[in-house]
């Protein structure tokens, strides 16, 4: 590795003063309310100091800037929350769980509207509270609106699918599906609106009441949509709580009154809240986990095409994605043209601050991921690997340059922990049987990506590795979209599909109404239908 000087573009954090105006957060934010039943509460308890992972130069040195504070809230609040939730559930009868499909997406709709009223004060608070760049925090907002958008389109087409009734050994039959109870639902701090959502707009439309704990990172950006979520639905349907996960969440799923369980984030947390639930044969679980998804280069790949998917795979939002390609395995026969390629793209990414034009690598809103990080590298380098890039191992602060480390084998952590961050490790092969054994070691399976223009070898690999994963990708990097399609991990990485659709389904419980064909029945049956009465047993469906 070179021990030249670092370039000036790795000088990235800013004085106070040269923060564009339209950028700047002028004073902090003070949040002190939280939505339960319906209701803007103020707390006036203890407060969570919340700071940017922008670090600002001062005359001390770096300093995280701090951009303000929100409700620690407490065992009694989330219990209140609770309450307010079973009340609007009120067993399966509130007026949300039994309204006609058609005024849920009303509602949705609404809410839709007042929501992209938000999207610049959403956009700018993303990238302060989590380091997301300008484009990317824009485009989460706009991909969360097409997914409310695309969610009230799956419900229509599932209710047509459902308005007919069936007859079967002389029983009349209609299935349609209903909610599940109250949703505990947790998302991400990397997509803290876009995957938060994903896991909230089809557990609520399809008729849950939901309490929605926002994530360790990206709190204040929910902030704009409270009064939102305030004047959509009805009281308690959506419950907004704060604080530490252990006196809030834990002492939810302590009560055993918490149905359905929404999660993105680490297994270990989530199996630790799991296990709190004293009723887990009742609790549905909804979850992405963690993924170490590698990427298989053979040795007659388009250089060019898998440098530019393996580069925006491995290092978006600085590899902090679950879907980031977290391992490389190339060919002994390409490598030289792969990494001379790969290093002279990886030099040139932009450092720098989030609203700044052309940013790909920014700091990182974890206080410990740098330290973390480096023990990864410093591991791997004891152990025979070496940093290929110029720049790479180099951190300041809360920023962390892009690392590549090669040659990478299973004796290193790296190899087999998933770093979330912006480290690219490199593993040469001679024989395929390498990552194919990786992939099958792994605790995760959630996405591979092949590179490769041989099409008998591309089928021979596709047909064992899609059942050790959920998603192979021929020739492109990993990810999550378009969210039609399937979302799922097997082993470690995912409980539960998530798509559009699948969200539908997976929020929901297939229910039916039976009757015999009998004169009395089909009469009293023919009534109900004829006139309405019933918003469940009903052949009228929404175009």
């Amino acid at each position: 590795m070179s021990e030249a000087t670092l370039p000036h573009s790795f000088d990235i954090f800013p004085e106070i003063d040269a923060i564009p105006a339209e950028w700047r957060i002028t004073e902090p934010i003070v949040q002190r309310e939280f939505l339960i039943n319906g209701e803007m509460r103020q707390w006036t308890g203890e407060m969570q100091e919340i700071y940017s992972p922008v670090c600002i130069k001062t005359e001390n040195g770096l300093e995280r800037f701090h951009i303000g504070s929100c409700p620690k809230l407490t065992e009694k609040e989330a219990l209140m929350a609770l309450g307010a939730a079973r009340e609007s559930w009120d067993l399966g009868r509130g007026m949300w769980a039994t309204k006609p499909i058609k005024k849920r997406i009303e509602s949705l709709q609404r809410f839709a509207k007042r929501m992209k009223e938000m999207r610049s004060e959403v956009v700018k608070l993303m990238m302060w509270e989590i380091g997301k760049n300008l484009s990317d925090s824009e485009k989460e907002f706009d991909r969360t609106i097409e997914y409310i958008v695309d969610t009230i389109e799956a419900l229509k087409k599932l209710d047509r699918e459902c308005s007919t009734i069936e007859k079967n050994s002389g029983i009349y039959a209609q299935i349609r599906r209903g909610p599940l109870g109250v949703v505990l639902c947790m998302g991400p701090y990397n997509y803290p609106l876009n995957e938060t959502f994903a896991l909230f707009i089809p557990a609520l439309i399809m008729g849950n009441s939901v309490i929605l704990k926002p994530a360790k990172h990206g709190i204040l950006l929910l902030r704009p949509l409270l009064a939102c979520f305030r004047d959509c639905f009805p009281k308690g349907v959506v419950n907004v709580i704060y604080g530490s996960g252990r006196e809030t969440a834990g002492k939810l799923m302590e009560t055993g009154k918490i149905d359905v369980f929404a999660f993105i984030g680490g297994s270990k947390a989530a199996n630790a809240l799991k296990k709190l639930h004293p009723k887990q044969n009742r609790l549905r679980s909804v979850l992405g986990l963690e993924a170490k998804n590698p990427a298989i280069v053979l040795d007659n790949a388009d250089v060019d095409l898998t440098v530019s998917e393996c580069l925006s795979g491995s290092l978006s939002f600085n590899g902090q994605r679950c879907t980031a390609l977290k391992i490389i395995f190339v060919h002994d026969d390409i490598y030289k043209k792969f990494i001379e390629k790969y290093l002279a793209k990886v030099e040139e990414l932009k450092f720098g601050m989030p609203w700044e034009n052309g940013v790909q690598i920014t700091p990182l809103p974890e206080p410990d991921k740098p330290a973390y990080l480096q023990e990864l590298i410093d591991d791997a380098l004891a152990k025979g690997a070496k940093i290929m890039n110029q720049t790479g191992g180099k951190m300041e602060g809360t920023f962390a340059a892009p690392t590549i480390l090669y040659p990478v084998d299973d004796s290193m952590r790296i190899y087999h922990e998933e770093q979330f961050g912006p480290i690219v490790p490199i593993v040469p092969f001679e024989d395929i049987s390498t990552p194919i054994q990786y992939v099958v070691e792994s605790n995760y399976g959630q996405q591979v990506s092949l590179f490769g223009t041989d099409s008998t070898q591309m089928a021979e690999l596709i047909d064992p590795l899609v059942n050790q994963v959920c998603r192979v990708n021929v020739n492109s990097q990993c990810q999550r979209g378009p969210d039609v399609y399937p979302f799922n991990g097997r082993k470690d990485s995912a409980e539960g599909t998530l798509s559009v659709s699948d969200a539908l389904r997976v929020f929901s419980i297939r229910t039916m109404v039976a009757t015999k064909d009998q004169e009395l029945n089909t009469k009293m049956m023919t009534e109900i239908l004829e006139n309405r009465k019933s918003n469940f047993f009903s052949t009228d469906y929404i175009l």
